[in-house]
């Protein structure tokens, strides 16, 4: 099933004018491909499905590296800066991958629907997971990727397939892992809560104390628990989200280096190519103008 899927998804991409990533007609689904191994990648990931078909490649959440090849899908619950490099690929055998957000809410739905559903595994600690993609979940990859040429119908039948998607992990070898990871308790949901008001206001200054009361939680609690999620302290997430940010706004053309740092929180711009550099291997200014020669 995996080799049709990505009989599949290679000529789909052999049909696409851009590059990748490729942004499809169904929302959350992104098409990937790499005739070459590839420099680092830094993006923020969302709660989904990355599946590698063909190739190699890892994705690290501050100190927690994750590889996986063909066949396997790193299945991540929580909102998380990443960075992420494809380490097999060539001409002959492109790198060939699939990103399928998950929809938190359905995987809710058809966690009440199940007459059994599996118990959340006090063990599971972390945001993230890889698992081996085969079976009825490599069905449903390849069912939404054959929608892709009907796009009429996308409204219609992708939210069953997400639906199935969601029975299939929860009901899989990792069902456990997968309903701590994504829903959690109510005290990671609070945890998740403080996450996000992170990541909303993340050009104001951090205050653990507010975020650790959106948790509910001690600050010493929250500062060890947001890490064990995350594998980063709180100032270090917030730390990638603006620099990310800022490099989104310079490859843009929006900005010069020194708006680009004020918009994103840094009161200093010296500080901030410091950061920058050491992030990306390369001030502001020689890095956007490597991106920008990779993007003509």
């Amino acid at each position: 099933m995996t080799d049709d899927l990505a009989h599949s998804v290679l000529r789909y991409t052999d049909q696409q004018s851009g590059k990748s990533p490729f942004a499809t007609a169904i929302a959350g689904l992104t098409i990937l491909r790499s005739d070459h191994p590839k420099p680092l990648s830094h993006m923020i990931i969302k709660p989904a499905l990355c599946i590698t078909l063909q190739g190699a490649k890892w994705t690290a959440f501050g100190e927690r590296r994750f590889d996986y090849g063909a066949g396997q899908a790193l299945v991540v619950g929580v909102e998380m800066p990443a960075v992420g490099q494809v380490m097999q690929a060539s001409p002959d055998q492109p790198y060939l991958g699939l990103v399928i957000e998950l929809d938190l809410g359905v995987m809710r739905e058809v966690i009440e629907s199940l007459d059994s559903a599996p118990i959340a595994l006090e063990s599971v600690r972390h945001g993230v997971l890889v698992s081996d993609f085969e079976g009825p979940l490599a069905d449903c990859a390849a069912r939404a990727v054959r929608l892709l040429e009907t796009p009429q119908a996308i409204a219609l039948l992708y939210p069953a397939v997400m639906r199935e998607i969601c029975y299939w992990l929860l009901t899989g070898p990792h069902g456990g892992e997968v309903v701590k990871m994504a829903l959690g308790s109510d005290r990671t949901r609070r945890l998740v809560g403080a996450i996000h008001a992170l990541r909303d206001r993340y050009a104001d200054p951090v205050r653990v104390d507010e975020l650790a009361s959106i948790a509910q939680l001690s600050p010493s609690a929250f500062h060890r628990q947001f890490k064990a999620l995350t594998a980063m302290t709180p100032v270090q997430y917030q730390k990638q989200l603006r620099l990310f940010e800022a490099r989104r706004l310079l490859a843009s053309g929006e900005t010069n280096v020194e708006n680009a740092a004020f918009q994103v929180g840094y009161e200093s711009a010296s500080q901030f190519s410091r950061e920058y550099s050491r992030m990306f291997g390369a001030s502001p200014r020689r890095d956007v103008a490597s991106l920008r020669r990779l993007a003509a």
